[in-house]
C-alpha cells in the first residue's frame, strides 16, 4: 500500500483541482497527467508534452502548489517527467516553487499630483509596487556550500523574522559571480512566500541614483521619492557601492535607511566590496552599513561547484555524464557565473550541433571561456606562483619575516590577487598571513609606485603575471 501513496497524494490533489476550475480545463490539462513517485516531500508527475509542462507552470502553478501543501506540508516539491524522444529516457524537470510575486496594494499621499513609484505609470496614487524579483533566484536554487553558508543560513533567518532579528541590515558582499543578486533576492522572495501582505522591493544602486536624480531634476519631487521608498517593508538594493562620491544620492539613501531600521522594517545590501573597503561614502552611512551583519560570499570549492553543475543540469532538464561535471567543476574554479555559464554553452553547442556531450566537447568549451592556460587565478595560485618564483616557502609569506625577499613576495602576491582575482581587501589580507586590509591597501600602493620607478620589481611583476595567465600553477 505504501507504493501507491503517490497516486492516493495525486487523486486527492485532483479533488481539490476539480472544484476549482471549469470540467473543460480539467479534462484537457489534468486528467492526462500520471503521478510516478512520491520520494519524501517531492511529487514526480509524468506530463505529456514539453508545452504540456510549460503550460501547468504558467496558468496553473499557484494552484498546484496550493494543493500541493495542503497534502505535503510547506516542504511539498514537484518533479515532471517528459517523455521527450520515445526511445529515450523520461527528461525530469523540477516545478517551479515560487508563483508570480506580487506586492498588495498601498497608498501614498503626493505633496503634488504627480508619480512617486518610480516602478509605475505617472499620475496614480493607489500604488500596487512590483518587487522586482525574480522567482528563479529562490532558496531553492541556491546550492549551498562552505563558501557561503553563513549568509545561506542567515537569508533563511530573516525570511522567517524579517526586521526582527540581529541581521538588520544584512550586508552581502563579494566578487563578481559569488551569488550576491541570487542570495539577496532569495531572502525577498521568502518573505513574500511567508508574509504576502509585506511589501517587498528589489532594485539596483544604479537605478535608485536615477530616480533620485530624476526626483531632483523633475519638479522638485525629492519628498515624494523619499515618502516612497519609506513604504517599503523589504528594501533590497544592489551593488550598493555605485552610491560613491555621490553625496546627493547618499543623502537621500541615509534618510531612508533610518527610517525603516527605527520601524523595524528588513534591509538587504549587496556589494563587491566589505563595508570597511568602500570608499567616499560618507562615515554616518558607513557606521550604519557596518550595523547588522556582513558576510562574503567566497570561491566555491569543487564539492560545491560540482553540486552546482548537477543542480543547473537538473533544473535544464539534461543529463550530463558525471565525468563532464567533475572536468568543468575541476577547470572553473573562480565563480558560479562562469561555471553556469559553461554549462549552458556546453548544452548549447550539444543541442545545435547534435553532438552527444562528451569530456572533448567539454573541453572545447573550458577553452573558449578560461583559454588554453588552465584554471582561472585564485589567491591560492597567487601565492603559489609567487613563492616559487621567490624561492620561498608558503609558511614563510604568512609569517611575520621583514627580511626583504620575503616581504617584497609578500607584498606583489597582495597586489597580484587584488588586481587579477577581485578579492576583497580583507579576504586578501587574512588568505595571506591573517592581515589586516589596511596592510594589503598599503602593500598594493608600494608595489604600484615601485613599478614606476624599480625597473626589476616591474619585470617581477610581469614575468609572475605571464606565468598566472599563461603558464601551469595550481
Amino acid at each position: 500500500m505504501l507504493e501507491d501513496k503517490h497516486i492516493l497524494v495525486w487523486n486527492n490533489c485532483l479533488n481539490v483541482i476539480k472544484d476549482i476550475i471549469e470540467p473543460q480545463s480539467f479534462a484537457t490539462w489534468f486528467e492526462k497527467i500520471v503521478p510516478v513517485r512520491l520520494e519524501e516531500a517531492t511529487l514526480t508527475l509524468r506530463v505529456p508534452t514539453e508545452f504540456f509542462r510549460e503550460y501547468l507552470e504558467a496558468n496553473y502553478l499557484d494552484l498546484l502548489k496550493k494543493v500541493l501543501h495542503r497534502e505535503l506540508g510547506p516542504e511539498a516539491r514537484l518533479v515532471y517527467e517528459v517523455k521527450i524522444v520515445s526511445n529515450q529516457p523520461h527528461i525530469r524537470y523540477p516545478g517551479q516553487n515560487s508563483g508570480q510575486l506580487t506586492n498588495k496594494e498601498t497608498f501614498i499621499q503626493p505633496s503634488v499630483q504627480s508619480s512617486v513609484n518610480p516602478f509605475i505609470l505617472p499620475g496614480l496614487q493607489k500604488l500596487k509596487i512590483d518587487p522586482q524579483l525574480n522567482p528563479q533566484y529562490c532558496f531553492d536554487n541556491f546550492v549551498e556550500g562552505g563558501c557561503n553558508r553563513l549568509g545561506f543560513t542567515a537569508g533563511k533567518t530573516i525570511a522567517v523574522k524579517p526586521g526582527d532579528t540581529p541581521f538588520n541590515p544584512i550586508f552581502i558582499y563579494g566578487a563578481s559571480g559569488m551569488g550576491k543578486t541570487h542570495l539577496a533576492q532569495a531572502i525577498g522572495i521568502a518573505v513574500k512566500e511567508r508574509f504576502p501582505d509585506l511589501i517587498v522591493l528589489y532594485v539596483p544602486a544604479a537605478r535608485f541614483k536615477t530616480q533620485y536624480m530624476d526626483a531632483v531634476v523633475n519638479q522638485n519631487k525629492l519628498v515624494d521619492f523619499l515618502h516612497f521608498y519609506m513604504k517599503i517593508d523589504v528594501l533590497i538594493i544592489d551593488d550598493i557601492q555605485e552610491f560613491a562620491d555621490k553625496q546627493g544620492t547618499q543623502n537621500a539613501f541615509f534618510q531612508i535607511f533610518n527610517h525603516l531600521h527605527q520601524n523595524s522594517k528588513q534591509l538587504v545590501f549587496t556589494s563587491d566590496r566589505a563595508p570597511v573597503d568602500l570608499q567616499k561614502f560618507e562615515d554616518r552611512l558607513l557606521s550604519r552599513l557596518k550595523w547588522g551583519l556582513s558576510v562574503e560570499l567566497m570561491a566555491p570549492d569543487y564539492e560545491t561547484r560540482l553540486e552546482m553543475l548537477r543542480h543547473r543540469s537538473f533544473r535544464e532538464g539534461v543529463e550530463i555524464p558525471g565525468n563532464v561535471l567533475e572536468f568543468l567543476a575541476d577547470k572553473i574554479v573562480t565563480n558560479f557565473r562562469e561555471l553556469e555559464g559553461a554549462l549552458i554553452s556546453l548544452i548549447a553547442n550539444s543541442t545545435l550541433a547534435k553532438k552527444e556531450i562528451t569530456l572533448e566537447l567539454a573541453a572545447s568549451v573550458v577553452d573558449n571561456i578560461v583559454g588554453k592556460g588552465g584554471k582561472e587565478i585564485t589567491i591560492d595560485r597567487v601565492k603559489d606562483v609567487v613563492c616559487s618564483y621567490f624561492n620561498i616557502t608558503e609558511k614563510d609569506m604568512d609569517a611575520n619575516s621583514r627580511k626583504r625577499e620575503v616581504a617584497q613576495a609578500r607584498q606583489i602576491a597582495m597586489y597580484l590577487s587584488r588586481n587579477h582575482t577581485k578579492t576583497s581587501l580583507s579576504t586578501i589580507g587574512e588568505r595571506i598571513g591573517g592581515r589586516h586590509y589596511a596592510t594589503v591597501l598599503h602593500a598594493c600602493k608600494t608595489v604600484n609606485d615601485l613599478m614606476d620607478t624599480d625597473k626589476s620589481v616591474r619585470q617581477y611583476v610581469s614575468d609572475i603575471e605571464k606565468t598566472l595567465l599563461y603558464g601551469n600553477g595550481r
